[in-house]
């Protein structure tokens, strides 16, 4: 035959019950606040170029210039800005509006881009950026590449890149046509 034990269980007292829902309810904000956080990219990604636009231009600190190019400080320089005719030192990523990277400068180099041999939208964003500055940049379809697919970018596509400007120079006579990236024409 088998004993029972009694055990003395005490009553939980209201601190405790309090204690508990307060847990559960900061458990079911994380869980709203994950959720919300991960669909929404996709919800943005899915949008058509121009309703994405038009929801990014409503963010703080995004501005948008006249041609539709919107930029976001996100590290002032100071001093001039390049011109077309110049080439810009730069670090540089590139990816679609749903994260995906399709072209990067290499890790710790800076790269020569002729302004004036690159995508509209990137050579417009670029002579918008000091010394010393760092900007997010969307390219509508029109400023980039438009209804054509360029290699890993489809057509229609509203690109994004992060650009660091480290220095910019008159571009050099002969300098080839085929230097430089992030979109060249």
């Amino acid at each position: 035959m088998s004993e029972i034990t009694a055990v003395p269980l005490r009553p939980v007292g209201k601190s405790g019950i309090t204690a508990l829902w307060i847990g559960v309810a900061v458990l079911v904000v994380a869980g709203i606040g994950g959720a919300y956080a991960t669909t929404q990219k996709a919800v943005l990604s899915a949008m058509p170029p121009e309703q994405f636009l038009a929801v990014n231009a409503k963010r703080v600190g995004v501005k948008k210039t006249a041609s539709g190019l919107e930029y976001e400080v996100l590290k002032a320089g100071s001093g001039p800005t390049p011109t077309v005719s110049d080439v810009a030192m730069i670090d540089y990523a590139g990816r679609l509006v749903n994260g995906t990277q399709f072209d990067a400068s290499p890790k710790g180099q800076h790269v020569p881009m002729p302004i004036g041999r690159v995508v509209p939208g990137f050579a417009e964003a670029l002579t918008l950026m000091p010394k010393g500055s760092k900007f997010r940049f969307w390219l509508p379809p029109q400023l980039a590449y438009g209804d054509r697919e360029a290699g890993p970018i489809p057509a229609n596509s509203v690109l994004v890149f992060d650009v660091t400007m480290y220095d910019f120079m008159e571009m050099p006579q002969g300098m080839p046509a085929g230097m430089g990236g992030a979109g060249g024409q």
